[in-house]
Formats: C-alpha cells, sequence, structure tokens
C-alpha cells in the first residue's frame, strides 16, 4: 500500500527545486543568460552545483522552468473599444514593476537564443490571441501584434534594463498617455 503523505525526503526535495528556482530567477534577472552560472546559482541557493544539474540538466532546462511568464493579459473584449491602448500599456507598467522576471527574459532574449525563443512563445501564445480580439483584420493580426511587442519591450528595454534617465523619469500616466494612442492604432485601426 502506497501513501499519499509526502516524505521528508519529497520534501526536501521540493524545497531545493524551490531554492534553486528562486536563486535562478534572482541571478538571471541581475546578470542576464550569459553572466549567469550555475555554480553561482547554486551558491546563492546553498547548494552544491551538481544539485543544480541533477534537477534541471542545464542551465538552458533551469532558464525554462524558472522563467515561465504568465503575463495575465487582460481581455481585451470587456474593456470599451476606444480605451484598449491604454489598458494594455497600464497592463505591461504594472508587470515590468512586479516581477523581475520580465526584464530576465527580455535581457536574455536579446543575447541568447533560448531566451528568444521564450520571448516568441510568450508572444506567440498570450499576445497574439489578445490581438485577435480586437484587430479588424485577421490577416493583419500577427503584424499589428508584432508592432506592439516592438512599442511595449522598447519601453521595457529602455526604461526597466537599460534605465535611461528620461524613461525612468516619466511619470505612469505619461507614458500612458504617450504610448496608449500608439498601440491602439496598431491595434485597432482599419488601415496604417
Amino acid at each position: 500500500m502506497t501513501s499519499s503523505v509526502p516524505t521528508s525526503r519529497s520534501r526536501r526535495s521540493d524545497a531545493t527545486r524551490t531554492a534553486i528556482l528562486a536563486a535562478a530567477r534572482e541571478r538571471f534577472a541581475a546578470d542576464g543568460y550569459e553572466r549567469a552560472t550555475i555554480r553561482a546559482i547554486a551558491k546563492d541557493a546553498r547548494i552544491d552545483p551538481s544539485m543544480v544539474m541533477r534537477y534541471f540538466g542545464s542551465k538552458e532546462g533551469l532558464f525554462a522552468a524558472a522563467v515561465t511568464l504568465d503575463l495575465r493579459l487582460p481581455d481585451l473584449r470587456e474593456v470599451p473599444r476606444e480605451e484598449v491602448g491604454r489598458a494594455l500599456v497600464t497592463h505591461f507598467l504594472t508587470l515590468w514593476e512586479e516581477n523581475e522576471e520580465l526584464t530576465a527574459v527580455l535581457r536574455v532574449g536579446a543575447t541568447n537564443e533560448a531566451g528568444a525563443e521564450r520571448l516568441r512563445g510568450i508572444f506567440r501564445d498570450q499576445l497574439l490571441p489578445v490581438a485577435r480580439q480586437v484587430c479588424p483584420d485577421p490577416e493583419q493580426v500577427p503584424a499589428r501584434a508584432a508592432l506592439c511587442a516592438a512599442q511595449l519591450l522598447g519601453l521595457a528595454l529602455t526604461r526597466y534594463v537599460l534605465r535611461l534617465p528620461p524613461a525612468v523619469g516619466l511619470p505612469r500616466a505619461e507614458l500612458v498617455a504617450w504610448l496608449g494612442p500608439t498601440v491602439q492604432r496598431y491595434l485597432t485601426a482599419p488601415h496604417p
């Protein structure tokens, strides 16, 4: 007869895995993919580097496990059509300010194929369906979603990664006022 009660070994295993993932998220966010090392992540998690490899197999496997992002995008069908751009910009600003994993993915995506693939997956699985909700021409959804991504990732790069003083200094309301109409036009205008 098997027991459904977790053993102390399985609890230790879960705790180790959790510690590794937390250390990896912080290290990837702080150092980027290339500079983050298995050895540094293991040190941060207070374990032997071989344990990281045992649980995740490789640095790429660890990155994929550590950085699983749900953008929690709003259902744009519930937003007044003329407010869609502002709603998305506001949503993304909140996400970037609350989630260091997004910064890590952006840094890694700019310098590493594993990170770039993660960003492409997020675009394909999360942003495209949202764009489909409001775009007037279904054939233009990928291009319009890509234009939105360019605006939002450009903002994130300048404000949260490069930390350009003018971008960092802009109040949220002003950012939304500037970028909201642009994102709105990309998503809902009948043509360019």
